[in-house]
């Protein structure tokens, strides 16, 4: 494209070329995929006007189906009566009739409550209560008591009220090109105006993200059914309903590809999580028991256990200790049975976190830093002479994302699918380590020495700063910091920790300790602070378990609050 990283002004008729590069982007890699009624828009679409496209593409990227011609105005469409002709006589768009009686509410949301009280074909007896209801109230009304067709009448004696068609069509050509549902033309928009700034790429190393039109069926299904069961959770409906439409659909969706097992995944626990949450527990299990994915194996044990049924949750308990998918699944297991068995007795068992953080040492803060825990403790340190500094998270997070920064976005590993992409499309799945598990070795062995590992950092940081990059937070401090955890840790140290984090970038890019306190000496150590109400997580365990494990000093420090 045209357009250069840093621009603050956008030509006219910047969205059309957006369009047109998607259309032609889709047609490229995906083109065998398109069906008859996609190819039919995109050959349609050709062949009307430069403003007659720009109308089209205009009301396509807003909210809504309906729109009031009257309530339109683009500076930049020279005749815009002619390029809404132009997109009536060609099937784009077509003017508000009886037969989009099912849309009613859609299209009467285009008009004010005022509005809607003057236009609709209502009685003087009518109008004087419904003048005091909210405008929800009054379309309901309408769509109940008057007929469709003479609401239209009344409507578009004065109005032309239009209806978008293709709908599906641009919806499935967007969906080919980004991926997802939450991605949007504004992406293009957001770069242009130099606010993002993603990797370059040579696009003609791009591949597709869908082999067959059965794979992007499946998983935009399940993107669509996620988007109709937050509107029904959202929408206040019933939750006994909720679990019926659930279970209704999953017995009639397709055999799903494995592009769309995933989404699957996430979207059953989310709804075995609301029915748990309005203490349907029956209902739940019987979601959860869809699928073994993280969490849905942890709460079905509770169930059963919460049910009386022992010996069930036991060996569920047992099948989660032998394949833990995350930290939390690993502790939960050996917590869960010991509960299960100690069931009953006087001495009630405690969770593996807790015993670990009950154990901990603890210091004493003033009361006045309750807000900020961790900044008590790192004056504390600085006081006694250390120096401290505050991690968690973001050096180890900015620390990954430099040292691995070509291989994450390496096109040629088939994960880079468009070139406003922010992360590989399997960076969250297990195929990210699986696929480049030499190429992550490879580097982290060509890293001898700290002045190594600093370089290469270092290079990273300058050649790429800016640039968007799902792990790197770019901040002054960054580069500062990751050296310091440079010049105290082994390489081969890091080498094992950033190794780890690769294995599982979900979970594992998450948990690390609050501080890292030093001296003048070398000696260091990571801290992880807890304030008397907190609680340790697993995966905070996990990563200081694995810190001792590799020599790595860390431990957990309780606060106590002094006057």
């Amino acid at each position: 494209m045209a357009y250069q990283r840093n621009v603050t002004e956008l030509p006219p008729k910047y969205y059309l070329e957006y369009f047109r590069y998607l259309l032609g982007f889709v047609k490229r890699l995906y083109g065998h995929l398109l069906n008859e009624s996609e190819q039919d828009f995109m050959a349609r679409f050709r062949n009307v006007s430069v403003d007659a496209q720009c109308l089209f593409v205009r009301l396509s990227n807003r909210r809504g189906v309906f729109f009031r011609i009257q309530k339109i105005a683009y500076r930049e469409i020279d005749d815009l009566p002619a390029a809404v002709g132009e997109l009536l006589i060609n099937g784009f768009i077509e003017r508000l009739n009886p037969h989009h009686e099912a849309m009613g509410t859609e299209a009467l949301n285009t008009f004010t409550k005022p509005e809607l009280l003057e236009l609709l074909p209502l009685e003087p007896e009518e109008l004087r209560p419904l003048s005091k209801q909210k405008k929800e109230e009054v379309i309901r009304y309408a769509l109940h008591e008057l007929d469709f067709a003479e609401i239209v009448t009344s409507l578009t004696t004065r109005e032309t009220v239009i209806r978008m068609n293709f709908e599906a069509e641009v919806m499935m050509l967007k969906y080919l090109f980004f991926g997802n549902r939450s991605s949007d033309m504004t992406e293009f928009v957001i770069r242009d105006l130099g606010k993002v700034s993603f990797e370059r790429y040579d696009e003609s190393k791009l591949t597709a993200r869908f082999f067959s039109r059965k794979e992007v069926e499946d998983k935009l299904l399940i993107s669509l059914t996620n988007e109709e069961f937050h509107e029904m959770r959202e929408g206040e409906t019933p939750p006994e309903d909720i679990y019926n439409w659930f279970m209704n659909w999953n017995e009639t969706r397709p055999e799903l590809s494995e592009i769309a097992l995933p989404g699957y995944a996430r979207l059953v626990t989310r709804v075995g999580g609301f029915l748990e949450r309005q203490k349907l527990p029956d209902q739940a299990m019987q979601v959860y028991q869809l699928t073994d994915k993280v969490p849905a194996r942890e709460r079905r044990v509770r169930l059963l256990f919460k049910s009386g049924l022992t010996e069930e949750a036991l060996a569920l308990c047992d099948e989660i200790a032998v394949t833990p998918q995350n930290a939390e699944e690993r502790f939960f297991a050996r917590d869960f049975r010991e509960k299960i068995m100690s069931a009953g007795e006087k001495k009630r068992s405690r969770k593996t976190t807790t015993r670990f953080l009950s154990d901990a040492e603890s210091v004493n803060i003033p009361v006045a830093y309750r807000h900020h825990v961790e900044a008590g403790v790192m004056n504390h340190y600085l006081e006694e002479g250390w120096e401290a500094a505050f991690t968690e998270n973001y050096p180890w997070r900015g620390l990954f994302g430099l040292v691995f920064w070509d291989i994450i976005y390496d096109a040629n590993v088939s994960a880079i699918h468009h070139p406003l992409q922010r992360a590989p499309s399997d960076f969250y799945l297990p195929d990210f380590y699986l696929k480049r598990e030499q190429l992550l070795k490879n580097r982290l062995e060509e890293l001898t020495t700290p002045d190594a590992w600093k370089k290469h950092v270092g290079r990273m940081y300058n050649a790429k700063f800016g640039i968007t990059n799902v792990l790197v937070d770019w901040n002054d401090e960054l580069l500062a910091l990751t050296n310091q955890i440079i010049e105290l840790l082994e390489p081969a140290q890091l080498r094992l920790i950033l190794l780890e984090m690769s294995r599982n970038l979900r979970e594992h890019t998450r948990g690390f300790p609050d501080l890292l306190i030093w001296n003048e000496e070398g000696h260091y150590e990571f801290v992880e602070v807890k304030s008397p109400t907190d609680h340790l997580g697993a995966q905070q365990l996990h990563w200081l378990q694995f810190f001792q494990t590799i020599g790595v000093p860390a431990k957990v420090l309780r606060v106590e609050w002094e006057a």
